[in-house]
C-alpha cells in the first residue's frame, strides 16, 4: 500500500499516522520529494482501512500495490536511485562506463588494461576472478588470486572495481571490492542474494538467460529485504530461438525497468551480443534507450584472451567507442 501525503502537511499529524501504521506490524518507507512525501507500507495490510487514511487531512490519496515487488517499485520511491561508490554515482542521470577484461588472467594484464580503459573514458574496472564456466573444462578464473590482482589495478589505476561471486562463501574475499556482480546464472541464488542484502558494497545484479523483468526486480527485492538499497540492474541478453547472436539484447528492458523500478539500469552489450563488431551499435541503441550506463569487455589481445576474446574490444577501439556514446548521451540531454 502507498500513502501520497500533502505537501507541508502538519507534522505532528504526519508522525502520529506514522505511528499508528508502525503499531500495526507493518515496515513503513518514507520518500521526501519535491511536491509529496510517500509512504511505502510493507507486510500484511489487509486489515488496513485505506478508506479511513484517504479520509485525514494530510493524506492525498492512497493506493494498494499489486506488483509483488515493494521496495524495487517505482510507486514506493518515485525518485530514481543514485548509486554512489567512492563519489562516482551511478543513476539519476549520472551516466557511467564500466570496462575490463572478462577474466584476469595476470597482474601485466589487468594492470594494462585498467590504465587504457582509465584514459579512454571508464570510471570502472570490471575484471572475472571467479568465472562460471558452461564447461568444467574450461578457464574458471584465479580466484582470490585474482581479486588481489584486481585490487592491484584499482591501486594504480584509481578505478573502483566490479566483479563477480558465485559463492556466498567466498564474500570473505569480496572486502575490498567496491561493487559486486551477480552473474546471470545466480539471478535467483536466493540463498546468496540473501547473505548479498548485509553486505556493505553496492550489488550489480544480472538478469537471468530466461527470466522476465518481473522476477529481475523480485531478485533485487531479495537484497533489499536484507537491508542492502544500492542495487544496479543489468540487461545483458536473454536466450531466444536466434543462434545469430549469442543471446537476443532486449533493449526494451530498459525503459521498461525504468518505468518498473526506481533502481539504475546498465547494459551489457559485449555478453549480449557475443560479437565485438555488434558491441558499439548495440551501445550506442543502449544510450538511446536511456541506460544509466554500460559494461563493456576491453582485453590487450582478444584473439589470445582466455575467456570471451570474440566479444572483447582493443583499447583503441573502445577509446572511441566512448566518444560516439557521449556524443550521443550529450545529445539527449
Amino acid at each position: 500500500m502507498i500513502i501520497i501525503v500533502k505537501s507541508n502537511p502538519d507534522q505532528q499529524q504526519l508522525e502520529n499516522l506514522i505511528s499508528w501504521l508502525r503499531s500495526m506490524e507493518l515496515e513503513i518507507h518514507r520518500s521526501d520529494g519535491m511536491d509529496a512525501t510517500v509512504i511505502g507500507l510493507v507486510g500484511d495490510t489487509s486489515e488496513v482501512d485505506a478508506d479511513l487514511i484517504a479520509s485525514l487531512d494530510i493524506v492525498e490519496s492512497v493506493k494498494r500495490v499489486t506488483e509483488p515487488y515493494k521496495k524495487a517499485n517505482r510507486k514506493f520511491h518515485p525518485d530514481d536511485t543514485v548509486v554512489d561508490v567512492s563519489g562516482i554515482k551511478l543513476g539519476g542521470g549520472h551516466f557511467q562506463i564500466i570496462a575490463g577484461p572478462c577474466s584476469v588472467e595476470s597482474r601485466e594484464q589487468i594492470c594494462f588494461v585498467a590504465s587504457e580503459v582509465r584514459d579512454g573514458g571508464a570510471t570502472f574496472l570490471r575484471g572475472g576472478a571467479f568465472k562460471p564456466r558452461t564447461s568444467p573444462y574450461a578457464f574458471q578464473g584465479m580466484r582470490d588470486e585474482g581479486i588481489q590482482l584486481l585490487v592491484e589495478a584499482k591501486k594504480q589505476s584509481g578505478l573502483p572495481i566490479v566483479t563477480e561471486i558465485m559463492d556466498a562463501s567466498h564474500l570473505h574475499l569480496f572486502e575490498d571490492v567496491d561493487v559486486i556482480q551477480v552473474g546471470a546464472r545466480n539471478m535467483q541464488n536466493f540463498e546468496l542474494l540473501k547473505e548479498l542484502g548485509a553486505a556493505p558494497q553496492p550489488i550489480l545484479l544480472k538478469r537471468g538467460l530466461s527470466n522476465t523483468l518481473e522476477e529481475l526486480l523480485m531478485s533485487a527485492e531479495y537484497i533489499m529485504a536484507r537491508g542492502n538499497k544500492n542495487i544496479i540492474l543489468c540487461e545483458r541478453g536473454i536466450r531466444t530461438f536466434e543462434t545469430a547472436t549469442r543471446n537476443t539484447l532486449d533493449l526494451s528492458a530498459v525503459p521498461l525497468l525504468k518505468s518498473m523500478s526506481h533502481l539504475p539500469v546498465v547494459v551489457d552489450p559485449s555478453h549480449a551480443t557475443g560479437i565485438h563488431a555488434l558491441v558499439k551499435p548495440m551501445s550506442l541503441a543502449a544510450v538511446a534507450a536511456g541506460a544509466d550506463g554500460l559494461m563493456i569487455e576491453v582485453h590487450n589481445d582478444p584473439p589470445r584472451a582466455l575467456c570471451d576474446g570474440a566479444q572483447s574490444l582493443t583499447p583503441n577501439y573502445f577509446k572511441t567507442l566512448v566518444q560516439d556514446v557521449m556524443k550521443v548521451k550529450n545529445a539527449l540531454i
